[in-house]
């Protein structure tokens, strides 16, 4: 058998399958990964052992937690549970701390026939230790901060870096008022734990000078520590420069044709692409007092416009118009203004394969 375990580095940076017996609603607030929530107890089942543990004491809430998790259940809960232990033979199971329900699970494991090991500590431990990650990255790592204008096309650049850490890509939200998916963003908790783990991998593969975009510190509902933030606002820029005519097609790309594309696959034809029209509209709303009434009206009668030419033909021709009078009104102004205020150096500045050679020449390959 596999000891249990306490290197929370080794079992992370492996990338193994981990068993989560807490119930669903503690997994819903965070996780890991590759975790796989199979619990020993659900919701209601853990209310009712907590409830009777505050009055009665451990002993009576174990009692009560074998007979509610017994017979025809417990057959169930222990076959999922060997079914992952099979398909996952180096994985681990956890609970919160790593105390009863870890070794309870572990123990019906062993009467089916398979022993499976335990991260000792649990979530609990597994967590602090990529809260310290976080903490140590701040103290330890150099950091590049990747700016230019809306639609320049940063998230494309760091994702051709081997080096570069995508912020947004974690908080599932391209970071402005139209940058929601489709999908949701994690829970603040799973944001900082997916960051962690990327920043892990990327010191243990030799990098300590690592690339992020400009951001401000909220990525829609998702923040980044403030501790690592208030490094990456204090770290060197590099501007990317790029066409107003290219930024304009990577706006028409990634918030209408990939947006629509993303609720049209979830909701249908129909359904989809009225969600999507509604959620363009609601962007532009969100702005409305920082564009003034006058030219969110003007706006917003274009995006209409190209709205319905989509919705009739299939035509996304027309969104290029309000996108561009956004650009040239609104967000270029804008970043404008924010530069001249907090006056930043910028370290270089230059086209797409500038900066990428620039970028790239900053840290050694990696070991």
């Amino acid at each position: 058998m596999r000891p249990d375990s306490l290197d929370y580095r080794a079992i992370l940076l492996s990338g193994v399958a981990l068993m989560d017996t807490r119930a669903p609603v503690e997994f819903t607030k965070g996780a890991f990964p590759t975790s796989v929530n199979l619990p020993l107890m659900s919701d209601e089942e853990r209310h009712k052992v907590g409830t009777c543990y505050k009055r009665h004491g451990q002993e009576a809430a174990i009692t009560l937690g074998h007979r509610l998790v017994s017979g025809e259940i417990k057959a169930e809960r222990v076959q999922a549970w060997v079914d992952f232990a099979t398909a996952n033979p180096e994985g681990y199971l956890y609970c919160f701390r790593g105390g009863l329900r870890s070794r309870t699970t572990q123990q019906w494991l062993k009467e089916a026939g398979i022993d499976y090991p335990l991260i000792k500590g649990g979530y609990k431990a597994l967590r602090g230790f990529l809260i310290d990650t976080l903490e140590q990255a701040a103290q330890q790592c150099h950091f590049v901060r990747l700016g230019g204008l809306t639609g320049c096309g940063k998230t494309e650049l760091l994702h051709q870096l081997d080096h570069a850490v995508d912020l947004e890509g974690h908080a599932n939200h391209r970071g402005s008022s139209f940058g929601r998916h489709a999908s949701p963003q994690p829970t603040q908790i799973n944001f900082e734990n997916a960051l962690a783990l990327e920043i892990l991998r990327k010191r243990d593969a030799g990098f300590d000078t690592l690339v992020v975009e400009d951001e401000n510190r909220a990525i829609g509902s998702c923040a980044t520590p403030l501790p690592l933030h208030l490094r990456f606002k204090a770290a060197p820029l590099v501007w990317l420069e790029e066409p107003i005519e290219q930024r304009i097609e990577r706006i028409l790309k990634d918030y209408v044709i990939d947006l629509s594309a993303e609720f049209i696959q979830q909701q249908g034809e129909t359904d989809g692409f009225e969600t999507f029209a509604q959620r363009l509209r609601n962007s532009l709303g969100n702005i409305v007092k920082r564009l003034g009434s006058e030219r969110h009206q003007r706006l917003a009668a274009l995006m209409d416009q190209a709205l319905e030419a989509q919705r009739h033909g299939g035509e996304t021709g027309l969104h290029r118009d309000w996108i561009n009078a956004l650009l040239n009104e609104y967000y270029d102004p804008m970043y404008a203004y924010q530069s001249e205020r907090n006056a930043q150096p910028v370290l270089f500045k230059g086209n797409r394969s500038e900066v990428k050679a620039f970028l790239q020449s900053l840290t050694p390959a990696s070991r």
